[in-house]
């Protein structure tokens, strides 16, 4: 069952600035964005979820050292990202 990716103005200027930044991810981003679609449980986006100050969000990961924080809406099939960056930016 496919899921859908709901952008928003906000992550869309945070993920320009992030892969301006780093261009060498861009395959990486969007592979992870396709497998966000077809499968967010994948084994290899390492799904987890957040506590503390960030307590109903998710996180996966695009490489070992860059993560996108996102709302993961089961009901609707929805998919939200809030945030990427690095450990300590999103987190």
């Amino acid at each position: 069952m496919a899921y859908t990716l709901v952008f928003t103005q906000q992550y869309d200027k945070r993920a320009e600035r992030f892969l301006r930044r780093h261009p060498e991810l861009l395959p990486l981003y969007h592979k992870t964005l396709k497998l966000l679609e077809a499968n967010p449980y994948h084994p290899s986006l390492r799904l987890h979820a957040l506590t503390g100050k960030l307590a109903g969000l998710h996180s996966v990961s695009i490489n070992l050292s860059y993560r996108i924080t996102l709302e993961l809406l089961i009901n609707d099939q929805e998919i939200i990202p809030v945030n990427i960056g690095d450990h300590d930016t999103v987190y």
